[in-house]
């Protein structure tokens, strides 16, 4: 990341930080996020940022790298992974190891805070796990910065690993030799980048053992294996069932739990559409299954999908605690878990006989309840019949009266031949008959009942029949 980051324009005074806000996963070295010159000359720290984004469009993860010289790097107060990930851990650090060190000039020399380039969460919150490592992930042998070996700035490589994920993937000197490929962030089967955009829902990893302390490490997209024939069901040679068939190792991988993280991923996300690729996803990998705990997964996943279909919004399909306690049981133990403490509470309580049920009272109190429904519609029908015949034979009678005075006051026109009292009266009678027009209008509209009040504009309701419309 090359930047200018030292305005020097603050004379008299230390220089002033230029903080450009920089992407998602990006990484650098010294200022404006990372010390320079610091204990001595020429040491210079590394900085890397994580997914998340807080409201104020700041960063929430910030990793800071320190030269891999520095003394107590090893002790108690320095983290095993040998990466600050707060403030506070860095300063316990700078105390311990440098206890004449001037803290505050320290963290003043640098800017804590990293601003994201939007300056505003994204719509698509890239959601990742914060990883820790016992190597600097910054840092490689002969070199002061991983490069991944495809270019790709936010290969998982590039991340601090987890202790779980510290073995070392195995030597590879085939689809690895090809330039521009790597197996930590390209597809085995389209050589094209992952994804890690929601928990990396959308590739698989191979993790299996392939030679003492190395596993394989390969990863592919989730549709690629699919359309390949090496995920989800698949008979013949191959024969799987919810699996993934690594094409480097030949090793078979369980993908049930890996569509269990779905429900956890789904939770957190505020698109349905995001939401709905996802489980459609899981329902591509878990068709066809043989196995119980894939069939229960998978009716849970299809059941939730039309739920979204018919309308059910996200709040509601992720307050529904029923649904949800069927899927953690079904992700707790990786099949329908039987609650055996239930089931003996139950073999406890007297059995129920059975209940008696009389068919033609029961049709009985069904008949009296339409009936009931049916007489309301019909006295609702008949208060909206006379209010609008109330309305309309008002508003009759209004311009009978208007066509009366009109006649009136034409025959007293056409009375007078000549004097001023003609352009008067002739006014008088241009007045008239607009008026005339406005409330035959009105009449008009008003007659727009006769297709019910339900359908009748709002405020021809309002004005003409003076009632208040609820939202």
């Amino acid at each position: 990341m090359e930047s200018m980051d030292i305005d020097q324009s603050n004379q008299g005074g230390s220089p002033r930080l230029v903080l450009k806000p920089v992407d998602p996963l990006d990484s650098g070295e010294g200022l404006p996020y990372a010390p320079e010159n610091w204990p001595n000359p020429g040491d210079t720290w590394h900085w890397k940022v994580g997914p998340r984004v807080s409201g104020k469009g700041h960063f929430k993860d910030r990793y800071l790298f320190p030269p891999k010289h520095l003394p107590g790097l090893d002790t108690e107060t320095m983290p095993r992974n040998k990466v600050f990930r707060s403030r506070r851990s860095l300063e316990r650090y700078i105390r311990h190891t440098f206890p004449g060190a001037d803290v505050p000039n320290f963290f003043a020399s640098f800017s804590w805070t990293i601003p994201c380039k939007d300056g505003i969460m994204p719509q698509k919150q890239v959601s990742l796990p914060v990883y820790s490592s016992d190597e600097d992930p910054m840092l490689e042998i002969g070199c002061d910065t991983a490069v991944c070996k495809a270019g790709n700035g936010k290969c998982g490589s590039l991340m601090p690993q987890s202790e779980a994920e510290a073995l070392p993937t195995m030597p590879c000197d085939i689809c690895c030799g090809e330039p521009k490929f790597c197996s930590d962030c390209c597809c085995i089967l389209c050589c094209k980048f992952i994804s890690l955009e929601h928990g990396g829902y959308s590739y698989i990893k191979c993790e299996a053992l392939v030679s003492e302390g190395h596993i394989c490490g390969h990863v592919a997209h989730v549709k690629c294996a699919l359309r390949a024939y090496m995920a989800g069901t698949v008979g013949g040679s191959i024969g799987l069932d919810a699996e993934y068939y690594c094409r480097r190792c030949d090793a078979k991988k369980d993908l049930v739990p890996h569509v269990n993280k779905f429900l956890g991923i789904c939770q957190t996300l505020e698109y349905q559409g995001d939401v709905e690729e996802i489980l459609n996803l899981g329902t591509c990998i878990l068709r066809g299954s043989h196995r119980d705990n894939a069939k229960e997964l998978l009716n849970c996943i299809e059941s939730t999908v039309m739920k979204l279909k018919c309308g059910t919004s996200l709040e509601d399909l992720w307050n529904d605690d029923d649904r949800l306690a069927i899927w953690s049981d079904i992700c707790a133990n990786g099949e329908a878990k039987k609650d055996n403490g239930r089931l003996e509470r139950l073999q406890d309580v007297t059995p129920i006989g059975p209940i008696p049920f009389n068919h033609e009272a029961e049709m009985h109190k069904l008949e009296e309840e339409i009936n009931e429904v049916l007489n309301a519609l019909r006295k609702a029908q008949e208060s909206e019949y006379q209010i609008a015949e109330g309305k309309l034979h008002a508003q009759k009678e209004c311009l009978g009266d208007l066509y009366r005075q009109l006649e009136k006051e034409k025959s007293e026109l056409s009375r007078r031949v000549s004097g001023g009292d003609v352009n008067s009266l002739m006014t008088i009678v241009l007045k008239r008959l607009d008026q005339v027009r406005k409330e035959a209008t009105k009449l008009r509209e008003m007659e727009e009942v006769a297709k019910g009040f339900g359908r009748t504009p709002r405020g021809v309701l309002e004005e003409y029949f003076h009632l208040s419309i609820e939202d």
